[in-house]
């Protein structure tokens, strides 16, 4: 089908705004992709996620979402190119083409299909599995690039429900933990001016409330308490699914949740820190999480250390 439509596409491109009707300043040797991505029943998908790879070294050229109308154009260097689409509750889609110079390549109005649904993971108790899981944030260096970072110790678990939207999670991490690559900046997060590790040497998150989105994504709704302070957060997640796998075959479920965080939330006034000069990390940071579990039983087996 995707490779029918780009033919298609081809006959009739003739200008840049294509699929998405949106005319870009075009570099001269540079050509065009554009579509309009709609679901089942034609409704504009805005946020669908668009990842551009150059197949020549397989470097991400152009990333970015589609529009409120569901619309996306990508100027590109002339070149070969492989597109992946991706959408909360739907099945990721994948292609390849090639632009030409001065070419407005347009994919017209793709539709993509709702996810298939996983089965659950079975009822029980299902613990976090740390050398499996990774548990990362994202901040803006104020005026710079961004910094990347993770928590190295946590612990936590997953009690699943017979009914999965009464499920609960419960995670605990070392808010000393935390790692940058910079040793000067890792402290100076800890200090009083962040984390102040002393005084809250844990942040929390609690949730009894799992919202069903469709496909195999999640709303986890929970309390995140931070710097002695608790807010309300939902974790976007996507459920990827269960296995045998691992030491001894263990019974292993896995999950991917994202959360956008505001500093000001939990008392940490940026601008006050940039008043007094310090200018380390923006006022939001990206929490995301790759979390494997393992179920609990009499005959669980236990990894190696």
């Amino acid at each position: 089908m995707v490779l029918s439509l780009l033919r298609r596409a081809r006959e009739r491109a003739g200008s840049a705004g294509g699929g998405g009707g949106l005319v870009l300043p075009v570099p001269r040797g540079a050509g065009t992709v554009s579509c309009e991505v709609v679901d089942p029943v034609g409704q504009k998908l805005g946020g669908a996620e668009i990842a551009i790879t150059a197949k020549s070294d397989g470097r991400v050229v152009a990333r970015g979402t589609t529009d409120l109308f569901g619309l996306f154009t990508a100027a590109l260097p002339a070149g070969e190119y492989g597109l992946l689409m991706t959408a909360e509750g739907m099945r990721p889609a994948s292609w390849s083409f090639y632009i030409e110079p001065g070419e407005a390549l347009t994919m017209g109005r793709v539709e993509l299909e709702v996810a298939q649904q996983l089965e659950p993971p079975a009822p029980g108790m299902w613990t976090v599995d740390p050398p499996h899981t990774a548990i990362r944030f994202i901040a803006k260096h104020v005026g710079m690039a961004n910094v990347h970072g993770r928590f190295q110790r946590f612990e936590g678990g997953v009690r699943v429900a017979a009914d999965p939207e009464e499920s609960e999670v419960r995670v605990r991490i070392e808010a000393a933990s935390l790692t940058t690559g910079n040793k000067t900046r890792d402290n100076h997060l800890r200090s009083g001016d962040f984390l102040d590790v002393e005084n809250y040497p844990y942040i929390d998150f609690v949730s009894d409330r799992f919202v069903y989105r469709g496909g195999n994504t999640w709303s986890v709704q929970g309390a995140l308490t931070l710097h002695g302070v608790s807010r309300s957060v939902a974790l976007d997640t996507s459920y990827l699914g269960a296995v045998n796998g691992g030491y001894g075959e263990e019974l292993r479920c896995a999950a991917r949740a994202t959360a956008e965080l505001h500093r000001e939330d939990y008392t940490l006034n940026w601008r006050n820190m940039l008043a007094r000069g310090i200018a380390i990390v923006g006022p939001t940071v990206r929490l995301e999480m790759d979390i494997q579990t393992m179920f609990q039983g009499p005959d669980t087996p236990t990894p190696p250390e």
